[in-house]
């Protein structure tokens, strides 16, 4: 385990040649951001640097973003680049592919805001009460040196993790950021519309079948649903498609947690998690080797739909009775 500090940019890339950026598996929207965010702002500011992002596919419509193009989804075996950010990643397992180059770095800075973050980088920037990584690396940046592009990237990280500033995570910090990242001139509002509100005819259609086929527990407190492989192939959606859902679930009156889990293999799922005010899900999902936020976390899970669901509304049953999980 590393240092904890707060990141210097300056100092971290003063001898530096080529740096590494890479977020989480299926990214999402703050891991989209943050990355590209800084990726353009090292690439505009330090034209000496070789700047490389990694990221796995994502969802098309943040494509809406300068620099999404240069995006790099294979994983060539490449010289060890001098710094490596790992960005939005509560853990070094969730780099995937590119946990090679982290491994390989000769200097590794991890920028999170994950609560089960323990630090795993030569030099970790963990902040809990940050609405998301783009609003950590939004106060890294010199405000001066940053463009309507970087600043669009930041803003679209910040409103997917806050659901457009919704979200218990939201701070007076978090709007005076997204403000200060507004006055670059940014297109905030189609940035809002395109990448978070709008949704494919496919992407609705399995939505409406999620929330067709949910199903209530617990006396009504928990919400589920869960989309199968086949499914998933007869719409022709992607894992990506799928962003939303659990949100959609949650927003059903009366209900203190939502559980949303895609089949990824035979008998494996990955599950996502929320929650209004009894319940961590962060506890839940580190217990079964996953992580995340208080009210926001997934991990990955195997056995069947019936196993899944009730080895997690098992701990989600004692926290509303008022027992530690």
């Amino acid at each position: 385990m590393g240092t904890r500090a707060a990141v210097k940019l300056e100092e971290e890339l003063r001898q530096a040649k080529t740096v590494g950026i890479a977020g989480h598996v299926r990214p999402d929207g703050d891991a989209v951001g943050s990355c590209i965010g800084l990726y353009l702002y090292l690439r505009e500011n330090y034209p000496q640097l070789s700047v490389t992002v990694y990221l796995e596919e994502f969802s098309v419509s943040y494509r809406i973003l300068k620099g999404t193009e240069d995006i790099c989804q294979s994983y060539p075996d490449t010289e060890p680049h001098d710094v490596f950010f790992c960005l939005d990643c509560a853990d070094e397992k969730r780099l995937g592919q590119a946990l090679k180059y982290k491994q390989a770095a000769k200097r590794t800075v991890c920028i999170d805001h994950h609560i089960s973050n323990i630090g795993f980088a030569d030099l970790n920037d963990i902040r809990p009460d940050a609405s998301s990584t783009s609003e950590i690396v939004a106060s890294l940046l010199d405000l001066r040196r940053v463009t309507p592009e970087v600043a669009e990237a930041l803003y679209m990280g910040i409103i997917h993790d806050t659901g457009v500033f919704r979200h218990s995570c939201t701070a007076p910090e978090t709007l005076e950021t997204a403000a200060a990242l507004m006055r670059k001139g940014i297109r905030f509002n189609k940035i809002i519309s395109d990448t978070y509100y709008d949704k494919t005819y496919y992407q609705n259609q399995i939505l409406g079948r999620a929330l067709l086929e949910s199903i209530l527990l617990l006396d009504g407190k928990i919400i589920f649903s869960a989309v199968r492989r086949k499914e998933m192939d007869f719409y022709g959606v992607k894992p990506s498609d799928l962003d939303g859902i659990v949100q959609a679930l949650m927003s059903t009156s009366g209900v203190e947690a939502a559980i949303f889990l895609y089949e990824t293999a035979l008998r494996e799922y990955k599950v996502s998690l929320r929650s209004r005010e009894l319940i961590d899900v962060s506890v839940i999902a580190s217990y079964f080797g996953g992580g995340g936020h208080v009210r926001a976390a997934g991990c990955n899970m195997q056995g069947s739909v019936y196993d899944v669901v009730n080895n997690i509304t098992y701990h989600m049953e004692r926290m509303l009775r008022g027992k530690k999980s």
